[in-house]
């Protein structure tokens, strides 16, 4: 079903931003669409790439204007231990080669190969597992994690050393790295030894940084939810595509209440 949208903004707005705005493709890629004859408004082709358009009136998109948005790929990974999100240096094993047909988790029409320029969005260090995006899809990587971004990223960690109150506030509220504050973080004592992070900012080696400023050590460090998607029953090393529903819930994902429940 083709996508439709009623404009309900107060002044008239290039199609091509209010497009790139809403998260559905960046406004290159709206350009490209218009000028294929793919973009209507009120049930006229949009053929000018400078059209506006006014309050009111309803946007749609062709079938075939969202098969080629849906042509880029993304995939969710569990990553294990010790296999990088991107780069690798020397024998380390980069993520991708874990895209394989033997690791494939349910169906996909594409098994990635080297013409796919697959990004990690929201990295995971050598020494983390779990959940980790992969894309082509620049609108996407914007939305997750793009200096505007805050969405928010939740991981179950495992610690050494003596958990307290005090530790706890400190984690939650006022910590730096490198010279900067931290945002306001949700953590949560989940029983034992085991914590559950809540971060809206993605800081190099975030987490295992800031439990050292308070005495712990991380032992075990699992990603379980990027915003609206979540690891599930994912097995570990294996992959799947990124559906469609999936990738509109994560570019229409309200940015969450500053810490209410801090």
């Amino acid at each position: 079903m083709a996508w439709t949208r009623r404009y309900d903004e107060a002044e008239p707005q290039r199609v091509n931003r209010w497009l790139a705005q809403n998260g559905v493709c960046s406004r290159r890629e709206a350009e490209g669409l218009i000028g294929q004859g793919l973009v209507s408004i009120d049930g006229e082709r949009v053929d000018d790439v400078g059209r506006k358009i006014l309050p009111g009136q309803i946007l749609t998109l062709s079938d075939r204007a969202e098969a080629l948005l849906e042509a880029t790929l993304s995939v969710v990974i569990h990553k294990p231990m010790g296999v990088v999100s991107s780069q690798p240096e020397g024998q380390q094993i980069p993520a991708v080669r874990l895209l394989t047909r033997e690791t494939l988790w349910g169906e996909a029409t594409t098994i990635p190969g080297s013409a796919n320029r697959l990004a990690p969005i929201g990295r995971l260090d050598m020494d983390s597992r779990g959940l980790l995006v992969l894309t082509e899809d620049g609108v996407l990587a914007k939305a997750v994690i793009g200096p505007a971004s805050e969405m928010e990223k939740e991981y179950l960690v495992r610690v050494a050393g003596e958990i307290s109150e005090r530790k706890l506030k400190q984690l939650r509220h006022g910590l730096q790295l490198d010279g900067r504050q931290l945002r306001p973080a949700r953590v949560d004592r989940m029983g034992g030894q085991q914590l559950r992070f809540i971060l809206q900012e993605g800081r190099n080696r975030q987490i295992r940084r800031m439990c050292d400023l308070v005495g712990l050590s991380v032992v075990d460090l699992l990603r379980v939810r990027i915003g609206p998607l979540t690891l599930g029953d994912l097995p570990e090393g294996r992959w799947r595509p990124l559906t469609q529903a999936e990738r509109t819930a994560l570019l229409s994902a309200p940015a969450p209440a500053s810490q209410r429940e801090s």
